[in-house]
């Protein structure tokens, strides 16, 4: 398992949630943890953001290809049909928002974090490291889902 407490995994959990929640209208559900081996299919989208500070690491969004559409077409109030500039832009700015407002809670623990800015990755490729991989799917609908992964270590 990744090296945080439960805790900080929950509040990465609640930042997903809640910017999921407003920002694409949705209402989403949690789902069972597991650890991911950190390999990628050639349907993935990965959005990766880089954790530094009192945590290190990598935080991934990991969509399907129709999930990230549906979440774009809900983030610019259109239907989207393919990934663009403008809705890989989007489903980015998904990353930035969950990662800032975790940010933000840990911020009121005294914990400091501080976040890159979000890569896209698509296809087939494996992410590896120091740390697990813990892989938590957030329900968008009765079988699509978001996958947060947490390959994070607190110091």
């Amino acid at each position: 398992m990744a090296r945080i407490s439960a805790e900080h995994v929950n509040t990465f959990l609640m930042a997903a949630t809640k910017v999921i929640s407003e920002a694409c209208m949705l209402q989403p559900k949690v789902g069972k943890p597991s650890i991911r081996n950190g390999s990628y299919t050639n349907d993935s989208i990965v959005i990766m953001i880089g954790v530094t500070g009192e945590m290190q690491g990598q935080v991934l969004l990991v969509f399907k290809k129709e999930v990230a559409l549906t979440i774009a077409s809900k983030m610019m109030f259109m239907e989207v049909t393919q990934l663009d500039e403008i809705s890989t832009s989007a489903i980015c700015e998904l990353g930035n928002m969950i990662m800032g407002n975790a940010s933000t809670v840990f911020s009121t623990k005294n914990i400091g974090i501080d976040i890159t800015p979000p890569t896209m990755c698509e296809g087939n490729f494996t992410v590896s490291g120091a740390v697990a991989n813990m892989c938590i799917p957030i329900y968008i609908n009765d079988t699509d889902f978001v996958e947060l992964d947490l390959c994070v270590k607190q110091d």
